[in-house]
């Protein structure tokens, strides 16, 4: 049986954006946020994904994203939300690589993985590539006006199935598309 599926952005998705994050005492969670995913996996997989340039700077190591997606993920288990894989791309924009959004290379690593009905899926983000992501696999996707979302709306290629204030009212608004 196919599942559906949710893709998150991370920073000023579910967390403020506090500029290349890393450490646990710098997160803050977006109000209502945990509430949302609660939402989410009643009918959907959640997954993030997320850019990274930060190790291809050099800001942070591998490692220590890696060692603080292991918290971050521990923080949503124990809200009661399950994060099925955390997918990340360190590289730089201008290293043109095949797996920084919006190239859709972890979405379809996610599909094949987890045997994902895309067609029922949707990608939620608060960037133009979150947006572009999801067109690229043809899936829906909620653009949240938090984050860099309101910075960045008049910079939207391609238009988003739906606009939202943030990922509560997205949960909202899917939960009801859906269940039509």
């Amino acid at each position: 049986m196919l599942e559906n599926a949710i893709f998150l952005d991370r920073d000023g998705t579910i967390n403020e954006d506090v500029g290349d994050l890393c450490t646990i005492e710098k997160l803050i969670f977006i109000p209502d946020a945990l509430k949302a995913l609660r939402i989410l996996q009643k009918k959907f997989l959640l997954f993030i994904i997320t850019n990274q340039a930060g190790i291809s700077k050099e800001i942070f190591t591998e490692s220590d994203f890696l060692e603080f997606s292991k918290k971050y993920v521990k923080i949503l288990e124990k809200n009661g939300i399950k994060i099925m894989r955390v997918y990340y791309c360190p590289h730089a924009r201008e290293e043109n690589c095949l797996c920084r959004k919006p190239s859709p290379y972890f979405i379809r690593k996610a599909e094949k993985e987890f045997n994902l009905n895309l067609k029922n899926s949707y990608v939620i983000g608060d960037h133009p590539s979150d947006v572009e992501i999801g067109h690229n696999v043809n899936i829906k996707t909620v653009y949240l006006l938090t984050g860099h979302g309101q910075k960045h709306l008049q910079e939207l290629k391609v238009k988003p199935n739906l606009i939202a204030k943030n990922i509560y009212d997205a949960a909202l608004l899917i939960d009801v598309e859906f269940d039509n």
